[in-house]
């Protein structure tokens, strides 16, 4: 299972260190309101898919809460079918859905899965809802 804080889900996004601390600022600065995950690890983790309308922890890398996003959008496509259209959602600068899905299988590899085309990939849409000065310094989960 994944951590809970307040109760909420936590949403770590990439790997700890400095990819953790840009992908987090992408959001914080509502660049990012989109992420990619593999649907096998929600199956390893015993975890459900996310559901509109359900809120999220941003955590940094001690776990630490960053800011509260709220899902707006859930879709499980192969990975040969994620949308240009999301790929930019996810605000990481891809010049094109073909630098996406080179720069997502990488990443998935170096994490010791190769990813396929049939691949189902998670497609999970969001918005920041609060960040730490809307109650989060404070541990307010409720905003």
């Amino acid at each position: 299972m994944w951590p809970r804080i307040g109760g909420l889900r936590t949403l770590a996004l990439g790997t700890p260190g400095e990819l953790r601390t840009n992908l987090n600022a992408l959001v914080l600065a509502g660049v990012k309101t989109a992420t990619a995950g593999l649907l096998t690890e929600y199956t390893a983790e015993g975890e459900e898919l996310e559901q509109v309308g359900e809120r999220l922890v941003l955590v940094d890398d001690d776990d630490q809460l960053v800011g509260v996003v709220q899902i707006t959008g859930v879709e499980v496509v192969r990975f040969a079918d994620v949308s240009w259209d999301f790929a930019r959602s996810e605000g990481e600068g891809d010049r094109s859905i073909e630098d996406w899905r080179s720069g997502h299988a990488a990443y998935w590899a170096r994490l010791g899965t190769r990813v396929t085309e049939d691949t189902e990939i998670a497609c999970l849409r969001f918005r920041l809802t609060s960040a730490d000065e809307g109650g989060i310094g404070t541990g307010d989960l409720g905003t």
